[in-house]
This record gives C-alpha cells, sequence and structure tokens, in this order.
C-alpha cells in the first residue's frame, strides 16, 4: 500500500483512537501496519503500540504500559518526519508525559490524553 493515510480505515482508526477506544484503533492500524512499506509503516506500529498501551493502562497493567509506551514513542521518534498532514506533537507529547508518570510510579495517569491529529490535503 502506497498511502495508508488515504485509506478509509485510517480515518476510522483515528475516530477510534480520539474517542478512547483504544482496541478498536489497535485493530484497525495493525490491519494497514502489516500493509504498509516504509517509512509509513513505523509510523503505523507505533501508533498501534501507544493503542495497546492505552489499553494496557486502563486495565490496571501499569508495566505493560510502560514497556508498551516507551516502544511506540521509540519508534515513532526513530521514523522519518511525520507523514503529510499529521501533526506528530499531539500524539507524542503526551504519550511521553505518561510514561514519565508510569515511571514515576503513577497508574494511569488520565490527562493528557493523546490525539492523532490528521488533516486531508485540500483537493484542487
Amino acid at each position: 500500500m502506497t498511502d495508508p493515510f488515504s485509506d478509509p480505515r485510517f480515518e476510522a482508526g483515528v475516530i477510534f483512537f480520539n474517542g478512547g477506544d483504544w482496541y478498536a484503533s489497535h485493530d484497525l492500524f495493525e490491519e494497514l501496519w502489516q500493509e504498509t512499506n516504509e517509512p509509513e509503516r513505523r509510523w503505523l506500529q507505533g501508533i498501534v503500540q501507544i493503542a495497546v498501551a492505552l489499553l494496557h493502562g486502563e486495565r490496571g497493567n501499569s508495566h505493560g504500559a510502560m514497556v508498551l509506551l516507551g516502544e511506540g514513542l521509540g519508534r515513532l521518534r526513530t521514523a522519518a518526519a511525520p507523514p503529510a498532514h499529521w501533526q506528530a506533537q499531539p500524539l507524542i507529547q503526551p504519550c511521553q508525559q505518561r510514561l514519565s508518570a508510569l515511571q514515576r510510579g503513577e497508574n494511569n495517569p488520565a490527562e493528557p490524553l493523546p490525539q492523532l491529529i490528521f488533516s486531508k490535503p485540500e483537493d484542487g
């Protein structure tokens, strides 16, 4: 797949993720990840790991949340520049804050929630 971000599953995954439905977003992003090549593949894998981390956090598995947040953030940080029309910081910054809180022993910090901010290019 050349552009997973134009796939309708991506838009649905963003809606699920931003609504806190980590499981549903994980499923959609994992499908896309398996069908996608680099450099977008690394970004999608990072999102998959972050979604699972947030699900672990909600279920009280702080260790699992911490490990997967670290892995997801690592993937995003070592990836090429964010895909066009994607704002990385609304995802990365809150995840880093959550990871730091978990490392301090705070279980499932509630705020701020990470968001996927992705705008479609204007038709022209």
